[in-house]
């Protein structure tokens, strides 16, 4: 298979591109970056380009499956249109194209929560990216939902914060649906979706992410255990 990747340059994008190329399921692995984020690897592809142009790529955006990680921070984007525009405008705008070129195979990921209704910004603007994306009618689309995610070497501190708070109530048996897992974990899952999720709309939260990630292949899963999905 031929897979697609926007938001390949984040975190969970990262481990991502390790776990594809580490998978015997795909033969191509391309990736749309701003800037060259990866060594070379044969089954690698780095498309680099301005995401403000993203339709003149259209010719690119080919294959089986494509898979949207692309998000930022408030604080990132500087502000909540911003924001909008790079974490829901910039998702849609590939996913649409990927139907135009009739990718039979989508892959979002979201966030536990996501409701277009919510009164909480973030919440309404993955919602409004799922129920948009929705829309477009893939043949499969896979909606991961994960809960807080465990970034290696984040510098933000009051992410660190709100993960120590949320895993020592996770300690305590609460808030399990919004349980911070590491981001290798949530790659992992999402590659395993790929191969297990067989309804036409499948949404995968933390304890789906958790049980896919232990199925995954043990050449996969050898990433984790070699510390070769840390960010570099």
């Amino acid at each position: 298979m031929r897979v697609l990747l926007i938001g390949g340059s984040g975190a969970t994008g990262k481990a991502l591109v390790q776990c594809l190329l580490k998978s015997d399921d795909f033969t191509e692995v391309v990736v749309f970056l701003r800037r060259k984020a990866f060594e070379e690897h044969p089954k690698l592809r780095q498309i680099i380009l301005n995401f403000e142009n993203l339709p003149d790529y259209e010719q690119h955006i080919r294959g089986e499956v494509a898979i949207s990680c692309l998000g930022t921070t408030r604080k990132d984007a500087g502000s909540k249109e911003a924001q909008w525009k790079i974490d829901h405008d910039l998702n849609l705008q590939f996913a649409a194209l990927a139907k135009k070129n009739s990718i039979p195979t989508f892959l979002l990921l979201s966030a536990v929560n996501a409701d277009p209704a919510s009164k909480i910004f973030y919440n309404r603007m993955k919602g409004s990216l799922e129920q948009n994306v929705k829309a477009l009618d893939f043949n499969r689309l896979i909606i991961v939902q994960p809960g807080g995610l465990i970034r290696p070497n984040t510098d933000r501190l009051g992410e660190k914060v709100a993960i120590r708070t949320l895993q020592a109530f996770n300690r305590m048996g609460l808030f399990k649906t919004y349980e911070a897992l590491p981001v290798a974990q949530v790659a992992l899952a999402m590659v395993q979706s790929i191969r297990d999720s067989q309804e036409k709309i499948s949404f995968i939260n933390v304890a789906a992410i958790k049980r896919l990630s232990l199925t995954a292949s043990r050449e996969i899963q050898s990433l984790i255990h070699n510390n070769e999905l840390t960010e570099k």
